[in-house]
This record gives structure tokens, C-alpha cells and sequence, in this order.
């Protein structure tokens, strides 16, 4: 005949088993709820710097529908920038802005200074849309706005491709979709896009 189990051992067990359950349940809400631990996709939190070398917080622009795009002035894809003022000028009265972003990381296609690249958007392509500091969009020091952009829960891990790659950003800084550069400004990919997010 087996002995009684003692009655304090019971209960004793019976804690343990309560704690141990409810240290784990803990643990996985902590998981779950740490900041950090998922992708952020929104861009509110990060600063950029002009042409003119002002900082330029990007939850100013909060309210807008963003086009947020790396440029370049010798590139195939230069002539983007005539399709680029076109839907500009469309949308602009909505809540549209491009942000474009020159770089000189493929193939050493804009290696002008930020004056020179002011310049030649103007001259030949009359652009009116905002330009920024020349930026790296690869690497390990890759700017903080490209590393949201190119690993973050909407458009996941990716690096840019090429110039021209372009990234929707609705009207609370949150990163909608990517285009790669094949993908043109009037492309009715882009442009229904475009419309849909100024729409909501």
C-alpha cells in the first residue's frame, strides 16, 4: 500500500506550479510588448538634414502623403525626375511632397556637391520638389532614414537596389509600400497608389 502524500507537500507543489506558470505567461507578455522587438514603420522619429545643412524633423511633414526616393544626376533613370515634378505638381495641392534623397552609392553616379546637384534638378528639369543632403543608402553607415526604410514590418529587410527606389509614406509617417526603380513616377502603379493613400 502506497503512504498518503503529506498534505503540505501538496500545497507546496501546487505554489510552485501556480509561480512557475505564471512567470512564464509574464514573460511571453514582456516579449510581446518590448519596445524593439518588433520592426518599427514609421519615420516620425528621425531627422534629415537639407541642402542647406538643416536639420529637418520628418514628423513636420505629418499631415502629407510622402514619395521619399534616392537620386541621382547620371543615372538611366535620371529622366525619373521629369515624371517626378509631373505627379508633384498633381498632387501637391492634396498633401504631396517628394522628398528626394541624392546618392552617390551605385556606380558613382552623383558625385556633384549638393549646390552642383541643386543646379542641374533645376536646370534641366525645373525641379520644384524638396532635395536633401547627399546620403549613403548602404552599408554599415547607411543614414538612419534608409535603415527604417529598408528594414522595418511593411516593406521588410531589403537593401536599395539602384537608384530611384521609392517609398510611399502615408500622412502619419507610416511606411506604406516600396517601388523599385523600374517602377516610374506616372506608372499607374505608383500613381493609384499615390491616390489611394491621399483618399484615406
Amino acid at each position: 500500500m502506497h503512504k498518503p502524500i503529506p498534505y503540505k507537500l501538496v500545497i507546496v507543489f501546487l505554489t510552485f506550479l501556480s509561480l512557475a506558470f505564471t512567470g512564464v505567461k509574464n514573460n511571453e507578455i514582456n516579449h510581446e510588448t518590448k519596445p524593439g522587438n518588433k520592426l518599427k514603420d514609421n519615420i516620425n522619429d528621425i531627422v534629415v538634414k537639407d541642402m542647406n545643412g538643416k536639420a529637418i524633423k520628418l514628423s513636420d511633414y505629418n499631415g502629407k502623403v510622402l514619395l521619399i526616393v534616392n537620386v541621382a544626376s547620371k543615372c538611366g533613370y535620371t529622366p525619373q525626375y521629369e515624371g517626378l515634378e509631373k505627379i508633384y505638381k498633381k498632387y501637391k495641392d492634396k498633401g504631396f511632397e517628394i522628398l528626394a534623397f541624392p546618392c552617390n552609392d551605385f556606380g558613382h553616379q552623383e558625385p556633384g556637391t549638393n549646390d552642383e546637384i541643386k543646379q542641374f534638378c533645376k536646370s534641366k528639369y525645373d525641379v520644384t520638389f524638396k532635395l536633401f543632403d547627399k546620403i549613403k543608402v548602404l552599408g554599415d553607415d547607411k543614414c538612419s532614414l534608409y535603415a527604417r526604410l529598408t528594414d522595418n514590418s511593411v516593406t521588410e529587410k531589403s537593401d536599395i537596389g539602384w537608384n530611384f527606389e521609392k517609398f510611399l509614406i502615408d500622412r502619419k509617417g507610416k511606411i506604406i509600400a516600396r517601388f523599385k526603380s523600374k517602377v516610374t513616377p506616372e506608372s499607374k502603379e505608383l500613381t493609384s497608389a499615390i491616390e489611394k493613400v491621399l483618399a484615406e
